[in-house]
């Protein structure tokens, strides 16, 4: 049992996701060490998984560096996240058990039993990728004969569910975009020709990176948009002091080392995306406000949390206003009392920032 203190466990977080000193360098090995980018389209300054590539590589990093890798095969898409190709073999054993292994639950029960009664629009789909894919999921007539019901949000979105449930399958998958539209094929199309793991060895694998990728973690924890954040009994066991409960740690980054940085991240960025780790750690105030009415934000449309060391000290409100060739920055807010030398660090970061973009800064 490891005994850690809040600020060992910030530290081991912040190494594990590659926001330490010295930066990594390459792209493909920053994906394979984080284990996936969230392939989110919002582009308020610019899309999260290129927020989160220049917070660990810096300005060498070139958008055009990401896309490379996606169509090269070296990234693909699975269930909104850019995975390293060579990892789609421990996914694919879960595909090959959907709806799941062992006794089923009600809700993978009903779930696959919706697909039975619509395998006429599945097939239908099927068909229409293999004569004319990739397509938009706009491109499929809604032929099926049993409607998707939820609670409100999916209603009526028979396709959308339908093709999703085909990405669990490993049927389809993800083939890029077209516009904000995401395009389809079939899986065989774009998944690399792999033999897949065994579904116990994949799934310990699959937490084994997680916890790698986290550096210390709860042993379970609920999923966050249907990604999994909990890491089962990889790593070793441990305490923070002044949290209850029990972690894991990865012994890798016991060993003190650290030198910290001063990063601006995506508001999606892995190390404040579990908000209940991230206010547990660094006891930091923050929330999305993309999807609250205006008047109600506190911080921002897509404030940006500001790194500093092993420490989350505040949030800069910043907007890419491409037309204008400005990065238009309405706020730094800062928590607690900042020293003349953090503001001089932050100021540099946003200078960065406008660089890579390309653009100027405004400041009201």
């Amino acid at each position: 049992m490891h005994e850690l203190s809040r600020r060992d466990a910030r530290r081991i977080a912040v190494r594990a996701q590659l926001l330490a000193e010295p930066r990594p360098t390459d792209l493909v090995d920053v994906v394979r060490h984080l284990a996936h980018l969230q392939a989110d389209s919002t582009a308020a300054i610019a899309p999260s998984a290129e927020l989160v590539l220049w917070s660990r590589l810096g300005s060498s990093f070139e958008p055009a560096d990401l896309e490379v890798a996606r169509v090269s095969g070296a990234l693909v898409e699975l269930q909104g996240m850019l995975r390293p190709a060579g990892d789609l073999a421990l996914y694919r054993a879960e595909m090959a058990a959907w709806p799941g292994p062992g006794e089923l639950k009600d809700w993978q029960v009903e779930t696959r039993d919706w697909l039975v009664a619509n395998d006429h629009s599945r097939r239908d789909i099927l068909d229409k990728l293999h004569d004319e894919g990739p397509l938009p999921a706009s491109a499929f007539p809604d032929t099926t004969a049993v409607p998707w019901e939820s609670s409100g949000w999916n209603n009526d979105r028979n396709i959308r569910m339908l093709v999703n449930l085909m990405v669990r399958r490993g049927e389809v998958a993800a083939a890029g975009r077209e516009g904000r539209e995401r395009l389809w094929d079939l899986a065989e199309r774009v998944y690399p020709d792999v033999p897949v793991v065994p579904l116990e060895e994949a799934a310990r694998t699959v937490r084994e990176r997680r916890l790698r990728a986290l550096g210390v973690a709860r042993a379970k924890a609920a999923q966050i948009n249907g990604e999994s954040v909990d890491v089962g009994e990889v790593g070793e066991s441990a305490v923070v002091e002044g949290v209850r409960g029990s972690w894991r740690v990865d012994p890798a980054y016991l060993d003190d080392a650290f030198t910290g940085r001063t990063v601006l991240l995506s508001p999606l960025d892995r190390l404040v995306y579990d908000r209940k780790r991230m206010a547990e750690l660094f006891e930091f105030d923050y929330q999305l406000e993309m999807y609250k009415p205006a008047a109600k934000r506190r911080w921002g449309y897509w404030a940006m949390p500001v790194l500093s060391g092993d420490r989350l000290v505040g949030k800069l409100d910043a907007t890419a206003d491409r037309r204008g060739g400005v990065l238009r920055v309405d706020a730094v807010h800062e928590d607690g009392r900042w020293t003349k030398k953090l503001r001089a660090e932050v100021d540099r970061e946003i200078r960065d920032l406008a660089g890579w973009l390309g653009l100027e800064i405004d400041r009201p």
